[in-house]
């Protein structure tokens, strides 16, 4: 229901009461009119039209008059006071038809309420246990009974029941919240005695029932029914023909022609399943089953399969048969129907336990009842826990063993939440999506406060201002139980080999469990990283990627730090398509040699992660294909900069056409002559090709983000030496122009970079090969044309053939 659902019925109610009291306003003004000589003397405006030049004149008592009524801010004592109205049928009508979006939760208000009739009987009898009578009246449970033929839905609780003013009081009052003011009286120390009584919710029934009865029984009074059609008014009176209930109270309702449906069994065991599965008392329905029953066989059963012809060892069967059947009567299996009450909540609802006396099957069981998973697996891990403060929750999550097929398709679209929210263990809703970020929607549990309203707002609890705390503790404690997961698992160990030893012993069976809880949900960490600032040192934290030094396991940021080297100030890292990939990379080949370790990040959402996670415990993150990579001090680079300043702007006028930004010497080369960086703000070039891969993208906008490319050169590789000096001979020399131009798109191919005219690179290299195997430039393909033509010349016939063959 929208935010502004509330706001606008009290407004129509403002404007409903506003009417009546219009019209008997004007009534007694107009009998004190009707009853004034002095007013019916007076002129009228209509009589002076035309007296005065330029319009029309008002009589100056009448203004004079006006101006006293306007300076007295009251009412006039001579006037007739009436009490404002509220119709009644019309705000009915309104509960019924605005307040719920879904008919279905009549059921669970109804349930609700028995549940809280429930409790306070519960509640009283600790102190006096004969309050709960004898017999029958001592079972603590909620019965559901149909009756079919009369379209009838009954709902029978055995709890504290109501007297005749409850019934009143309750039932006549629209929008009195008895659960409500209970948490308020229990808050300002007052008594219990508001628990069970029935709130806006049971209007809720009229979405289903054209005409309910509300029978029931309280110690301290008679047997009464209450009975009404939602037409403004209801009906009260001693019950003097219904069964004696005992204590309690029975709603029947009495179902509309398009609310057949739940007249059906299966029905509202769905709704109880899916509303009040873990109530705390027993829930009945009065089952309708089909058993197979023995009864007697009929002894002049027509036996025309029977044989006419018998064997010795048939009579002799037959004899044996008789013999056992003066012992024992024929019978045979009949189908027959029956009734019983049938259990509908099974499941006990743990989180109301203390962790500690729950098992670990309770728990896998309880997951597979929530989550609907029918499969064999445990979940690879769980948190059960309360929290205390301003709002007070108990919660269980689980982190299920597998990631749905679908997990990541609809991501951004998908308003799908696994995570319940229940209030006093009444089932709210599971589309809150304001209770866990969406980056942890793949966890499954529940929620269940007592802080939260459960009354006319529990459709719009979304806006609910305890949400957040909630919704912060469920973050952290989520954040904690994953970072325990992955302190469990033996692979995860420190360094430590001998307490590694001893944790693979005591933990065999969590070993490899972040390895594949990381398998599944790692793309739900990264996300996370991006999307919540708040906690993104937490989710660094659970970051895992294979690295130069990993050998092909999985690693951590911590472990990363560890292992960096003394003097070392950044985190390094790279970006692309496969880990084969990049690990042939040539901007890895100095860092390799200098035993840096380098991250490999080969997932697309890599990229934009990196844009987020600018650092980690101090340590700033460098792209090792872009600028600003720094390895230590190098005494000779001044030196090799100035004994290579001529190629390097030779190199760049060269490149015009390339829209290269600079030529430079490298420090990250070792045995390639070349590669091709990005401007540190831009653009990788792994980043390049997602962006131009998708559908919907924007060739200005990638035009901007492409950024500035650098032509780095090793100089200690044979080709660019070469060139250094055929450049100082001749630096218009033509070959060297085509090798250098050659080398930058090879370059930039290799650095994993997309090529804007690939025909122009491919000439190239077949230029070049023509070069290598000494081809001459004059020679050229040769020209099919002429054969082709005689062909073709030799399958058309002669014309006076033709002209023959015609005639």
């Amino acid at each position: 229901m929208g935010k502004w659902a509330i706001p606008s019925t009290l407004l129509l109610l403002l404007l409903l009461s506003t009417i009546p009291y219009q019209d008997r306003v004007l009534q007694a003004n107009a009998e004190e009119s009707s009853g004034s000589d002095e007013l019916a003397d007076l002129p009228k405006v209509e009589e002076k039209i035309g007296a005065v030049p330029g319009g029309l004149s008002t009589d100056s008592d009448v203004v004079k008059r006006e101006s006293e009524s306007m300076s007295k801010r009251g009412l006039r004592s001579d006037a007739e006071k009436f009490e404002f109205q509220a119709e009644v049928s019309r705000l009915m009508d309104i509960i019924i038809n605005s307040l719920y979006s879904n008919k279905d939760i009549f059921l669970r208000e109804l349930i609700s309420n028995a549940s809280d009739a429930l409790d306070k009987i519960r509640f009283l009898s600790l102190t006096d246990k004969e309050i709960l009578g004898e017999g029958d009246n001592t079972k603590l449970e909620i019965q559901i009974k149909l009756d079919k033929e009369n379209k009838i839905l009954s709902i029978r609780d055995r709890g504290i029941g109501m007297t005749k003013e409850d019934l009143i009081k309750n039932l006549g009052t629209i929008a009195k919240s008895g659960t409500s003011a209970f948490v308020e009286k229990m808050q300002s120390g007052g008594d219990l005695n508001l628990i069970g009584q029935f709130g806006v919710g049971f209007y809720s029934v009229y979405l289903v029932a054209d005409y309910v009865e509300v029978i029931s029984k309280h110690n301290d009074d008679k047997q009464y029914v209450w009975e009404s059609k939602a037409d403004g008014s209801f009906a009260i009176s001693e019950d003097s023909w219904n069964e004696p209930l005992g204590r309690g109270t029975e709603i029947r309702l009495h179902l509309r022609e398009e609310a057949q449906e739940y007249l059906e069994e299966a029905k509202l065991k769905e709704l109880v399943k899916k509303y009040s599965e873990f109530i705390n008392f027993p829930i009945h329905l009065w089952a309708t089953k089909e058993i197979d029953v023995e009864v007697p066989a009929d002894e002049n059963e027509s036996t025309e399969d029977e044989t006419p012809t018998e064997t010795a060892e048939d009579e002799e069967k037959e004899e044996t048969e008789d013999e056992d059947s003066e012992k024992k009567p024929k019978t045979t299996k009949m189908k027959q129907i029956i009734h019983e009450w049938e259990l509908l909540n099974d499941v006990k609802a743990i989180w109301l336990r203390n962790p500690k006396e729950v098992t670990d099957e309770e728990y896998s069981k309880f997951y597979h009842s929530l989550a609907k998973d029918f499969g064999d697996e445990k979940p690879m891990a769980w948190s059960h826990f309360t929290a205390e403060g301003d709002v007070e929750f108990k919660a269980v999550l689980f982190v299920p063993p597998k990631a749905p097929h679908d997990l990541y398709e609809s991501y951004y679209n998908s308003q799908k939440a696994n995570l319940k929210l229940y209030v006093r263990r009444v089932f709210i809703s599971e589309e809150f999506d304001e209770l866990l970020p969406k980056y942890l929607n793949f966890l499954r549990g529940l929620v269940d406060s007592d802080s939260l309203p459960l009354n006319v707002s529990r459709e719009m609890l979304q806006q609910h201002s305890s949400l957040k705390t909630i919704k912060k503790k469920l973050i952290r404690k989520a954040l904690d139980m994953i970072r325990r997961l992955a302190d469990e698992d033996p692979d995860e160990a420190a360094a430590d080999s001998s307490k590694a030893e001893k944790d693979v012993d005591k933990n065999d069976e969590k070993k490899g469990q972040y390895t594949k809880f990381w398998n599944e949900f790692g793309k739900s960490i990264k996300l996370g990283i991006i999307e919540d600032a708040t906690n993104r040192n937490r989710l660094a934290k659970l970051l895992r990627f294979e690295s130069t030094k990993s050998e092909g396991k999985l690693t951590s940021l911590d472990q990363y730090i560890s292992r960096m080297k003394a003097g070392q100030k950044d985190i390094f890292y790279i970006t692309g398509t496969s880990k084969e990939q990049l690990e042939k990379s040539p901007f890895l080949e100095r860092l390799k040699k200098r035993n840096y370790e380098v991250i490999f990040f080969t997932d697309p959402v890599d990229e934009y992660l990196m844009q987020y996670l600018m650092d980690y415990e101090d340590k700033k993150f460098q792209n090792v294909s872009k600028e600003g990579l720094t390895l230590g001090k190098d005494a000779k680079a001044k030196e090799v900069k100035d004994s290579f300043k001529e190629l390097t702007k030779w190199w760049k006028e060269a490149l015009a056409a390339e829209n290269v930004d600079s030529v430079k010497i490298s420090n990250r080369l070792s045995s390639s002559p070349c590669v091709v960086v990005t401007g540190k703000y831009g653009w990788s070039a792994n980043m390049e090709r997602i962006m131009q891969s998708q559908t919907l993208s924007d060739a200005n906008r990638q035009a901007y983000m492409k950024g500035k490319r650098v032509l780095e050169i090793n100089p200690r590789h044979p080709i660019v030496k070469e060139l250094r000096e055929r450049v100082a001979k001749d630096p218009e020399d033509v070959g060297a122009k085509q090798a250098a131009q050659l080398m930058y798109q090879t370059a930039l191919m290799e650095s994993g970079f997309m090529l804007s005219d690939p025909q122009d690179f491919a000439a190239k290299v077949y230029s070049s090969v023509r070069t290598s195997l000494s081809i001459s430039p004059d020679a050229t393909v040769e020209d099919d044309n002429a054969e082709e033509v005689e062909a073709e010349e030799a399958a058309t016939p002669e014309p006076e053939a033709d002209l023959k063959d015609e005639l």
